[in-house]
């Protein structure tokens, strides 16, 4: 399963919990364009009816089946720029 990092965590909640958005709601991971090698995360209300849902420290992250497959094993993270701009990272766990 997808490990998240406090660190996302802490952005994801920044990020879903925004205006417009109803409580529960998420970031949803999916591939871009149909583009299995590329993934997108975007703010979403609920998960699809198919999405792996994963919680971790009150955020809530919706994997598109396709993209669960692949992050099975790796671990979410975010990296913030000298401007505080977020940007996430996929990385394999240390051991």
């Amino acid at each position: 399963m997808l490990i998240v990092t406090g660190t996302a965590a802490s952005a994801i909640r920044n990020l879903s919990g925004g205006p417009g958005l109803p409580g529960g709601a998420g970031m949803r991971i999916a591939p871009l364009d149909d583009d299995a090698s590329l993934l997108a995360v975007t703010p979403a209300e609920r998960p699809a009816s198919t999405d792996e849902v994963v919680e971790a420290e009150g955020a809530r992250v919706f994997l598109d089946c396709a993209a669960a497959a692949y992050l099975h094993d790796k671990v979410l993270d975010v990296r913030l720029d000298d401007k505080g701009a977020v940007s996430f990272l996929i990385t394999a766990p240390t051991r």
